[in-house]
């Protein structure tokens, strides 16, 4: 997800994109254990949009 799409995000919207996130990299983390994630890289890609979503809503109560 690029830094646009997310700064185009209401506060509210973010909250949820957090939260739907951190649910997809405990899936992850869960498959990963597993050895059924075929693309270890994902979870690096998914680790750097929660870090995007909450350095904004962090950005955004500073305000």
């Amino acid at each position: 997800m690029k830094i646009k799409e997310i700064r185009e995000l209401g506060t509210d919207e973010l909250k949820q994109k957090n939260r739907e996130l951190v649910e997809e990299m405990f899936k992850l983390r869960i498959r990963h254990a597993a050895g059924q994630l075929e693309s270890p890289s994902t979870l690096g890609k998914v680790r750097k949009d929660i870090a995007r979503v909450e350095t904004l809503l962090r950005e955004r109560e500073n305000r």
